[in-house]
């Protein structure tokens, strides 16, 4: 892959809160709403999460109990949940470390909490308007716009006359410094760990879930073409590439793979799966692989079972060195992220000039949404946080 050219970069110490004697201002937003995915607590919770994970798609219990069986095998409990929580209390020991007044929600799309609650007790507190963060970091229907679609539900389904708040999503940051810096130094790390007879000739396998590649190809807004889930993915592995190639001296090839699929097999996925990868580089006499879960931004279920478990089987099956990168996790500079991103969009709302920080060649991403973006592939569904289109509330 060829580098994705200059790095477009700012600093924090441009951003909005870093006015010396201040107290950083947020208004007009006097709440931060943390949106996830959940997972279940138990063996108990798997299947109904799991059912409520596919509502509306037709798939059969049976087939629910058998990738269950992933879950099982950690005693029926995904890390999600606790890794959230463990953010959550970095980020509010963050905000009051660096004066912000603002209290922090949590609400997940599939488990408890789940969206409505958190809104209802939102409503109840009188919060009028919060900035959303979404632990998903790209563009596409399942990853940005399902979010946006489940908000709406959540508001939607709120008790007659409870005064919704007004909902905003923070922008992308798959290319925020706070978020790849982490995945740079995580690289760096387990590149270390390898031995050193393999080291030099590891190669860096970027790896994200897969989505169907009709998915793929309405990502983004419809004026840029589509294919702008695998095209972000592309830039970040590139910038990151790059910064080990500098902080090394050593040139690592590295490609951009893919795990979890989950379909049909008639429908046609992103490729190729790691372990077909896996295997690939070991018949071209690749001496050593680091596996960069750069799609993901803790390790949950995707990353121990996919990666910790099955991909690594392969390797030792293979006989190719493998090690797995970190997750930007609770890396302070990641929550610093969430941070400085509520202040930034604050700033922005407010109609004042505000640094944008990104890395690689994509550049900050937009504010809302735009019209179409990220399309439903079974058809419009309402949202919200976007340019208003006219299904949007």
């Amino acid at each position: 892959m060829s580098s994705p050219g200059p790095a477009a970069e700012t600093t924090a110490e441009t951003t909005p809160e870093n006015t010396v004697g201040t107290t950083p201002d947020t208004s007009p937003y006097d709440a931060l709403l943390l949106v996830s995915f959940g997972g279940p607590e138990g063996p108990d919770d798997v299947v109904p999460f799991l059912e409520n994970v596919t509502r509306g798609r037709g798939i059969p219990r049976e087939r629910l109990e058998q990738v269950g069986e992933h879950y099982y095998l950690f005693g029926g409990k995904s890390p999600i949940n606790d890794q959230n929580r463990a953010f959550l209390a970095d980020l509010r020991a963050d905000l009051a470390a660096a004066g912000v007044d603002l209290p922090v929600y949590w609400g997940n799309r599939n488990w408890d909490p789940y969206l409505t609650d958190t809104l209802a007790q939102m409503a109840a507190d009188g919060v009028q308007r919060a900035a959303c963060f979404m632990t998903s970091a790209y563009s596409s229907w399942s990853s940005c716009r399902q979010y946006r679609e489940n908000l709406f539900a959540a508001v939607d389904g709120l008790p007659e006359g409870a005064p919704a708040p007004k909902l905003d999503k923070l922008r992308h940051y798959f290319n925020h410094p706070g978020f790849v810096e982490p995945v740079v130094d995580a690289t760096l790390a387990a590149l270390a760990d390898l031995p050193d007879d393999v080291r030099d000739g590891a190669h860096l396998a970027f790896v994200t879930h897969s989505i169907p590649t009709q998915m793929n190809d309405a990502s983004g807004p419809p004026e840029q073409g589509g294919g702008a889930y695998v095209r972000q993915h592309l830039d970040v592995a590139g910038v990151i590439a790059d910064r080990v190639r500098e902080e090394t001296g050593r040139e690592h090839p590295h490609e951009l793979v893919y795990c979890s699929r989950s379909g049909a097999p008639h429908i046609p996925w992103l490729e190729p799966d790691v372990n077909d990868h896996l295997a690939a580089l070991k018949e071209q006499g690749a001496s050593a692989v680091v596996m960069v879960p750069v799609g993901f931004v803790s390790d949950h279920m995707e990353v121990i079972y996919d990666l910790d478990t099955e991909a690594m089987a392969t390797a030792e099956e293979l006989g190719l060195p493998a090690r797995r990168a970190g997750t930007a996790g609770t890396d302070p500079r990641f929550v610093r992220a969430v941070r400085d991103l509520v202040l930034e969009r604050a700033a922005a709302e407010r109609g004042e000039p505000v640094e944008r920080p990104a890395l690689g060649a994509t550049g900050p991403m937009w504010d809302r949404c735009p019209v179409g973006c990220c399309a439903n592939p079974r058809g419009a569904v309402p949202t919200l946080t976007g340019e208003r289109e006219p299904i949007d509330q």
